[in-house]
């Protein structure tokens, strides 16, 4: 509907400042003159969108215009309250209390329509399970450091199972999946990194001040293969049991997944050969087997007498 575009289209120029025609025309799937005329219509009612020209030309609001939280439905300002309530538990953040006091406020003094409330069948819950006190402890730490221009002084493993000891300018905190990432400038290698938090052994916050950095786009750390593995990607083919049907479509996209007649099933998927992998595949136990590659079978075995040999040494010491 029209009246929905204008409305997307005044909170993104509030959000975004000035956007072009032509990416607007993008963004809501309609011509450039429709845009045009449509600015015309935001004008018309009142909203004040000044038009630049020349390369670098668009539309945008004026800064002192804002919009009236009536423009918010009941159940948006109640998904909004259900969101940052997941976001303190991740955070433990005492602090947020006083952003839900207001949320819920504008809930209290809503007009609610006859039989709406809380939305119970939405719930943002952003704090990973079995998450720890040590854990939430680094969080905690890394954001005061990011908010106090802080330097940090880290012991991290890498992912070759050595650690080393890093000073590193706290920038971003994400959480990805149920694992806290930090983004952060690292003055060893003079250059943004990111660090898994829960391979972050020691930390403590330095004396020393940074200067902000620009930080990096997320997008830039899209995943790449080559992170995971120095092998090739081989088509693999395993089979399951039936019993771990659910840790299988855990663990893989449908397509990949076949039911064979007698209940088992088929996975083929394309898969470095590395750690990870057979790491994976012994964790099924009994319950799984390599059909192919051949060598990547023979591994799983390797590693399988291995594990073997480990249980019937006398006294039990751990292979160097």
């Amino acid at each position: 509907m029209k009246i929905d575009r204008l409305l997307a289209m005044t909170i993104l120029l509030l959000n975004r400042g000035r956007i072009s025609a032509k990416e607007l025309a993008e963004r809501f799937e309609v011509s450039t003159k429709t845009i045009y005329r449509d600015m015309d219509t935001l004008g018309q009612a009142g909203i004040p969108v000044i038009a630049h020209q020349g390369t670098s030309g668009g539309f945008e609001v004026m800064s002192q215009y804002t919009i009236s939280r009536q423009l918010l439905t009941l159940d948006e300002i109640a998904s909004i309250f259900t969101a940052v309530k997941g976001v303190r538990a991740a955070l433990d953040d005492r602090t947020l209390d006083r952003l839900l006091d207001k949320v819920e406020s504008l809930l209290q003094h809503s007009d609610p329509k006859p039989g709406v409330g809380h939305p119970e069948d939405l719930l943002f819950d952003l704090n990973p399970w079995g998450q720890g006190k040590s854990a939430r402890d680094k969080v905690r730490l890394l954001r005061q450091a990011a908010g106090e221009t802080q330097k940090v002084k880290l012991r991290y493993i890498n992912m070759n199972g050595t650690d080393s000891w890093r000073v590193v300018e706290p920038g971003r905190l994400i959480l990805k999946g149920n694992v806290w990432y930090l983004q952060a400038y690292c003055t060893l290698r003079e250059d943004f990194r990111i660090f898994r938090v829960s391979r972050i052994q020691e930390m403590s916050m330095l004396l020393d001040l940074f200067n902000p950095r620009g930080l990096p786009p997320l997008e830039s750390y899209d995943w790449n293969p080559e992170w995971s593995a120095k092998e090739a990607y081989s088509m693999v083919t395993l089979r399951f049991s039936p019993l771990v049907r659910h840790r299988v479509g855990d663990s893989f996209i449908p397509e990949q997944i076949s039911m064979q007649e007698d209940g088992s099933l088929r996975v083929q998927a394309e898969l470095a050969l590395d750690e990870w992998f057979y790491g994976m595949v012994l964790s099924y136990g009994d319950q799984a087997v390599i059909e192919a590659p051949e060598l990547a079978a023979n591994e799983v075995m390797r590693r399988a007498c291995k594990i073997v040999e480990q249980y019937t040494k006398p006294d039990r010491q751990l292979s160097t």
